[in-house]
């Protein structure tokens, strides 16, 4: 291999390796969006009701510590709901997860880039390696924004759970018999 077709390696390799960890953090940043969608509704649930019946209560039995309660609740949720003024997490969530279906789809690519690379010439390449890149930056430049603990979050994932990778037993086990490894070697061995 030459030098520059090495070097067209590293570079198809390291995006790919890009690619993997921006859709995984969109994953993470999707889960935690959700997670915070779902706490900050039920809280407005919540607040609602006990500021509701703090002041039905209030106006019949006509204690002060439920107006209290009933002013505090009351205020809380003014301010959640002055929060979700000007943040809506539902859209960032359709975001999202358009994000990580287009991510998905670049990834395969890229590795179906990488299982051709000894079959394909140089000029191929670099074409599929520029649609791709051209393909990629449209995608960032509408994904959303992600943060670093999300980020830290996928690289745990990736690098230490080796979360999106499979060993030949455990993809056997989720294929049928025939396309199992050792069917295939064993074809391929008939076939000598």
């Amino acid at each position: 291999m030459t030098e520059y077709r090495l070097k067209l390696l590293g570079q198809i390799r390291e995006s790919y390796a890009k690619a993997t960890y921006t859709y995984t953090t969109q994953q993470v940043m999707l889960t935690n969006t959700i997670r915070k969608n779902s706490r900050l509704k039920t809280a407005q649930i919540i607040l609602s009701s006990i500021s509701t019946v703090g002041v039905l209560t209030n106006l019949i039995t006509n204690k002060y510590w439920l107006t209290v309660t009933a002013s505090i609740t009351t205020a809380l949720l003014l301010a959640l709901n002055l929060y979700f003024k000007d943040t809506n997490l539902s859209e960032d969530i359709l975001r999202h997860e358009k994000a990580i279906h287009e991510l998905w789809e670049i990834r395969e690519k890229y590795l179906t880039l990488l299982t051709d690379f000894r079959e394909l010439d140089d000029k191929t390449i670099c074409q599929k390696r520029d649609t791709l890149i051209q393909q990629l930056s449209t995608i960032y430049k509408e994904a959303p924004r992600t943060n670093n603990k999300a980020y830290q979050t996928a690289r745990n994932m990736l690098k230490d759970e080796e979360y999106q990778y499979f060993t030949d037993t455990e993809i056997d086990l989720l294929l049928p018999v025939q396309l199992r490894m050792l069917t295939f070697i064993r074809c391929q061995q008939d076939k000598r």
